[in-house]
């Protein structure tokens, strides 16, 4: 009889695995115990053994394929065996599933028809096309912007306007840039005043012959906005041409991703407004960047003298007249022009896909951060003694005792006092532990790790020093099994080794508390009202405010500072 086997469930926050490597494969005997793949989890790499005896008849992951939890992966029988059959119910099991998931999308896409249909019903009565105007809309002139304040109007109603004539000046989200007007006419509509704010594609203004009709245009458009906004993904209806967009030229289109206005520097009047910028467009100015052109020697045919995109396409540098130098004052010594080189580069980069440990990562941090109300305790501590206490027991010890071994036999023995801190939360309980498990933080290539030191306020020094330097090897060589990383009660993340002397931690569900460690920064402190050097480390610790209010995490750091300034009574 065949036997499916499913993807196991390798640790507590598993949900999928991906399959590193087959060790069987289709048609080979496999016995009770055999491993069949390696597989990849978001904690470590793992084994996959068989627990049936027979041939592998069917593999259903392909190598560096992800499957979920409970996902088939292979199929194990009789040499021979028909799972025809077996294999019709799995991919059947598989399908309405996806039909089960798909169904309330499927109303979803019909309620969305609907109500499409009834807006097209509303603007097929609305005839723009004998209107000789467009509507100017808010263009998206970086990748992050959603809006556009305008800062001032270059423009007003009735006045003429030409094509690269600046209508107004718009304040994004990174710089204040030029709006450009891409159609000749006059301007007849005005739909944003001074200092307000519009969103990306929002009506800015109405451009085109005098006494067009161009308030049914503005009912056309709003129209096909409520449409847009009932439908992103619809186009907009061929019967309703003058509904759409304005038609958007090479040069608008290249426009929206312009840089902003930077000043230049100009030798010939003729081209600077009267505040000394120089009349160009954004456009003009990266196109003249872009093939190396000196912008001021590039006569402006727009309004007043602007350099718009057709007088750089037009522009031969060996035509340009000659630059005269400025004459300098009597009595000062001409300085030679500083030439700036032009700097070329390349912008690269990779994409690499996320692996299973930094996917848990994410998710599980997100969730603990955006559910746990988090708060921060941070006291500074005095290091003397510890430090003194620590050569001297590294002169006996059989390994070496590192500051962080130090801090989490503190914070065990702190926490025997203080047990309320010793909590996990559960949703809709909580856990008082009686049994005190040290979570330590272990950074890894893929992102991060938290081994636990089991027991710990009943261990000696030398006992946490060595099972953390064991921990953390495993961890690096992808060697934790499920009980080297499940039950803490209680996590510590120290990063004073990098050199940080302050930092907050995430808590790591279910604990209650993580406490953040920095470095030891030698500093003035205040000794019997003198001022003389001393060690000072800063703690700082994140509670979950739902299971342990400040003043309990207050009284737990009281006591772990007591215990690092004094390690002797660690060991009482």
């Amino acid at each position: 009889m065949a036997e499916v086997i499913r993807m196991p469930k390798m640790s507590d926050t598993m949900e999928e695995g991906v399959i590193a490597s087959w060790l069987k494969k289709e048609g080979d005997e496999v016995a009770s115990g055999d491993i069949l793949a390696e597989v990849e989890t978001d904690k470590a790499t793992m084994e996959l053994e068989s627990f049936e005896d027979g041939v592998l008849l069917h593999i259903g992951v392909k190598e560096s394929e992800a499957v979920p939890v409970d996902g088939v992966i292979a199929i194990i029988g009789e040499k021979g065996e028909n799972i025809d059959d077996l294999l019709a119910e799995i991919q059947g099991g598989s399908k309405k599933k996806k039909e089960d998931k798909s169904a309330p999308d499927a109303k979803k896409t019909e309620t969305k028809e609907k109500e499409t249909s009834e807006t097209e019903t509303d603007t097929a009565d609305i005839d723009t096309s004998g209107i000789k105007a467009n509507v100017v809309t808010m263009p998206k002139m970086s990748d992050t912007m959603q809006e556009g304040v305008i800062a001032a109007w270059h423009k007003k109603v009735g006045d003429k306007v030409a094509s690269g004539d600046i209508l107004a000046e718009v304040e994004t989200d990174k710089a204040t840039m030029e709006l450009e007007a891409y159609e000749e006419g006059t301007l007849l509509y005005i739909g944003v005043e001074e200092g307000n704010a519009v969103a990306v594609d929002g009506v800015i203004a109405v451009v085109g012959e005098e006494g067009a009709d161009y308030e049914k245009l503005l009912k056309a458009q709003s129209a096909k906005s409520k449409k847009t906004e009932g439908d992103p993904s619809e186009e907009t209806s061929k019967s309703e041409p003058a509904a759409q967009e304005p038609e958007v030229s090479k040069e608008a289109a290249e426009q929206k991703d312009a840089p902003a206005y930077t000043p230049s520097r100009a030798t010939n009047g003729q081209d600077k407004s009267s505040d000394g910028r120089l009349k160009a467009s954004p456009l003009a100015k990266k196109m003249a960047e872009e093939k190396g052109f000196d912008i001021s020697r590039i006569k402006g045919s727009g309004e007043q003298g602007r350099i718009v995109r057709r007088d750089v396409e037009n522009y031969h540098p060996q035509d340009a007249p000659a630059q005269q130098p400025a004459q300098q004052p009597e009595g000062k010594p001409s300085q030679a022009p500083v030439a700036l080189p032009q700097v070329v580069g390349e912008e690269q980069f990779e994409e690499v896909n996320i692996s299973q440990m930094r996917k848990t990562i994410a998710r599980r941090l997100a969730e603990s951060k955006f559910t746990a109300p988090h708060f921060y305790l941070t006291m500074e501590i005095n290091m003397d003694k510890a430090m003194e206490a620590r050569n001297s027991m590294n002169e006996f010890a059989p390994v070496k005792i590192s500051f962080n071994d130090i801090v989490i036999k503190a914070a065990a023995a702190a926490l025997r006092q203080h047990p309320k801190v010793n909590v996990s939360w559960l949703g809709d309980k909580m856990r008082f532990n009686k049994h005190i498990h040290i979570g330590v933080a272990v950074a890894v290539e893929e992102g991060l790790l938290v081994p636990v030191v089991r027991f710990a306020d009943n261990k000696s020094l030398s006992h946490i020093s060595a099972e953390v330097k064991e921990l953390a090897g495993k961890a690096k060589n992808k060697q934790l099994q499920p009980k080297d990383w499940e039950g803490s009660t209680f996590t510590v993340s120290n990063l004073g080794m990098f050199g940080i002397e302050e930092f907050t931690a995430i808590i790591n569900p279910p604990d209650a508390c993580i406490m953040a460690v920095g470095g030891i920064k030698e500093t003035p402190v205040v000794k019997n009202g003198q001022i003389v050097p001393g060690n000072v480390m800063k703690v700082t610790l994140s509670c979950d405010h739902r299971a342990v209010d400040g003043a309990l995490g207050a009284a737990f750091l009281k006591t772990f500072k007591a215990l690092m300034e004094d390690p002797i009574r660690i060991l009482i």
